[in-house]
């Protein structure tokens, strides 16, 4: 059986008291999409940046490949996209792509080649001669998420990487991330956008204050939560409603998004019932189905309200 990809063991790490990761381990198997997922905060970035060998971990232990030998000597066969962008403003983009490459150990001839495959494949041809403070944030974005790729890592680390994109942009780069995946290719990538993950992931791993709270395939993560949920669409205002769904007799849980809602029903209350009893209040409805969790659903849940809501605070360090 070959080994992890990336092994993270009974790692802990702190800043001046604060333990930013709290004994966590976690495996990444060869091939496929892990996310590494939680809220703004949770300690996603510093669990990235030790795993990049940018920090060092105060206890435990981090593999590549099965080397402890540090993803400095391993550099060849890493791509990464931190989460703070760094490219320099005043090189032009081709120039910067070729110097990447180069730094991975490629033929400049051959940097060359590979940087303007990139650049038609990312859209940012016309932009090759420009310099990179010329480019939109999103444009420089997918620059650097080029030159992660340049030199055809085995093992991708993309820290929040479709953060600040357009649902275009983000889409190309998604579907570039799946291919990857089918051709053999490690890739661990953090968000604390749950769809993204649902949609893309084989494995994950939630962490909320430093610490792992649920890990496996999303299949696993689901089967395990349990509980039967109910999906709602409203076709109008909902407050018919509120009674109804406010009942814990019936729902144990329900995650609103206004005109939708996940719920989870109470332990042996009955959705056909729940079903009659909207249909009787002539509550407007769009969609009824029993649907398995979200992993949105798990993440408030397992992570907690509290957490949950730094979600919404981007300026809160990760």
């Amino acid at each position: 059986m070959s080994s992890p990809t990336v092994s993270v063991d009974a790692v802990i790490k702190r800043f001046a008291g604060h333990t930013a990761v709290n004994r966590l381990s976690l495996e990444v198997s060869p091939g496929g999409i892990f996310g590494l997922l939680g809220p703004n905060g949770a300690g996603k970035s510093t669990t990235i940046r030790l795993i990049m060998g940018i920090l060092e971990p105060d206890e435990g232990t981090i593999s590549l490949f099965g080397s402890r030998e540090g993803s400095r000597k391993l550099s060849a066969r890493i791509g990464y996209l931190p989460e703070e962008r760094g490219l320099y403003k005043k090189m032009k983009v081709l120039d910067h792509l070729i110097f990447l490459g180069e730094t991975k150990g490629i033929s400049r001839s051959d940097a060359r080649k590979r940087a303007h495959a990139w650049l038609e494949r990312l859209g940012l041809s016309d932009w090759a001669l420009k310099k990179v403070e010329d480019l939109s944030k999103g444009m420089q974005q997918k620059v650097q998420f080029a030159g992660a790729l340049l030199h055809d890592p085995e093992l991708v680390i993309l820290d929040e990487p479709f953060s600040g994109l357009d649902p275009v942009n983000a889409q190309g780069m998604k579907d570039i991330v799946v291919e990857l995946a089918a051709a053999g290719r490690t890739v661990l990538f953090s968000t604390h956008v749950m769809e993204q993950a649902e949609r893309m992931c084989d494995r994950i791993a939630i962490i909320a204050r430093g610490e792992k709270v649920v890990s496996g395939t999303v299949a696993q993560v689901k089967a395990d939560f349990g509980g039967r949920h109910v999906a709602l669409g409203f076709t109008h205002d909902k407050q018919r409603a509120e009674k109804i769904l406010a009942d814990r007799s019936l729902v144990a849980s329900m995650d609103d998004y206004g005109a939708s809602a996940e719920l989870q029903m109470a332990e042996g209350a009955d959705p056909e019932q729940l079903l009659a009893l909207l249909v009787r209040e002539g509550v407007g409805l769009r969609r009824f189905e029993i649907v398995e969790p979200s992993l949105n659903a798990i993440f408030i849940a397992k992570v907690g309200a509290t957490a949950a809501t730094a979600v919404a605070n981007p300026g809160v360090a990760a």
